[in-house]
């Protein structure tokens, strides 16, 4: 089980930044995904760009390749509670999926009172907030302590650049952006797939804190999950064994996801505006080797590197050429 340190800092030569693959469709570059899309059919290539505060502030070695098969993991386990979209998984940084438009929101799920962001639920409610996306707060909490009940707290879906921003059922509901009986079909999916996600981290010695859902509406009403699961961008996890220890000791728990970055770059002075500092190899090594332990304890399963220049390996799975 996991990676040896050397070969984390040698690949932090060979990250893949940018694709620009052609004869396979359209394409769009996302924050951390860039995607080929042509017909019915998307091809999304996960890139090692790792992004905090809606701001794409580098790359991580393998960490493409961790989110790409440990999406691949949830949405093979949670297939039963919900239909996805992928098709097919041809390399360790590609999936092929349908071609569905997710809703313009994003589902966030939170189980704790933590983060550090502008716009995290503990940063609102230490500066004296006691509701949040339409839900009431009690006084009294402190920071990373578990919230009376899992709360979904939706944003916005901003364009690549801009910020999403913090929403609420009633908002969603009064702007037209989504009707009463499609967003609480969601949100009852939504607390479904987080329940579940709680249950199996819990198996595996880890708490899922907080993750968000984007989901696709069909035309005959059903919900399709898309983009990623439970991977440790859209989530947040910490070591069960670790979190009431962290918490005596008045420090933050753990954490096996970019909340390590997200940290570094606040001790930084950088919270999202102008140009992010450069992240030091040891940075980045760091948070390379979460994700990894993030992938095999989830999981259960070693995680198996592929340290071939990614363009070329990519191309050579697609059948097309570099």
């Amino acid at each position: 089980m996991g990676t040896d340190p050397r070969l984390l800092r040698d690949q932090c030569e060979r990250t893949l930044e940018r694709t620009d693959f052609v004869g396979i469709g359209r394409r769009e570059e996302g924050k951390v995904r860039d995607s080929y899309i042509r017909e019915n059919e998307r091809t999304i290539v996960v890139s090692d760009r790792v992004s905090c505060f809606d701001v794409v502030v580098g790359t991580l070695p393998f960490k493409g390749q961790v989110l790409n098969q440990l999406a691949a993991f949830w949405f093979e386990r949670s297939k039963e509670l919900a239909p996805n979209h992928v098709l097919s998984v041809p390399d360790p940084q590609v999936s092929i999926v349908r071609e569905l438009a997710p809703m313009q929101v994003e589902f966030v799920m939170r189980g704790y009172l933590t983060g550090s962001s502008p716009t995290s639920i503990w940063t609102a409610y230490e500066e004296g907030a006691r509701e949040y996306c339409g839900h009431a707060l009690p006084d009294g909490m402190s920071a990373h302590e578990p919230l009376p009940e899992p709360l979904l707290t939706p944003t916005t879906k901003a364009p690549k650049g801009e910020h999403d921003e913090l929403t609420s059922r009633e908002e969603i509901i009064a702007n037209g952006t989504l009707t009463e009986e499609v967003y609480d079909k969601a949100a009852k999916l939504a607390h479904a797939l987080f329940a579940d996600g709680q249950a199996w981290a819990a198996s595996r010695g880890l708490i899922l804190v907080d993750t968000k859902y984007e989901i696709a509406l069909q035309p005959d009403g059903s919900l399709v999950v898309v983009d990623e699961i439970h991977t440790p961008d859209s989530s947040r996890y910490w070591y069960r064994d670790r979190y009431e220890r962290a918490l005596s000791e008045g420090r933050a728990p753990e954490a096996l996801d970019k909340e390590y970055v997200r940290r570094w770059l606040g001790e930084q002075g950088y919270r999202g505006d102008g140009t992010p500092p450069e992240l030091p190899i040891d940075v980045r090594c760091e948070a390379s080797r979460r994700y990894i332990e993030a992938f095999e304890q989830i999981t259960g399963r070693d995680f198996e590197p592929n340290t071939e220049e990614p363009n070329a390996r990519i191309a050579r799975n697609l059948g097309i050429e570099a």
